[in-house]
């Protein structure tokens, strides 16, 4: 389906510069987010894991709270 934009309130259809451009970005976007939603997936389960550790090591849970802020 060809993209379209207005100029000067005029529906216009994209040149295929425009479009290779449009698909480059909109590709680059989809890259974007699954590093970010990898990133925060990443940092949830090493946050999980970390607690256990300082669980395994014989602290309490109010114990790493207080270590980690929380």
């Amino acid at each position: 389906m060809a993209r379209h934009h207005r100029i000067h309130n005029e529906k216009v259809p994209f040149t295929a510069e425009e479009e290779a451009a449009r698909d480059a970005e909109e590709a680059q976007y989809a890259i974007d987010k699954q590093a970010r939603d990898t990133a925060i997936a990443q940092k949830a389960t090493d946050k999980g894991t970390g607690n256990q550790k300082l669980l395994d090591l014989g602290l309490t849970q109010a114990e790493v709270d207080a270590l980690t802020g929380q």
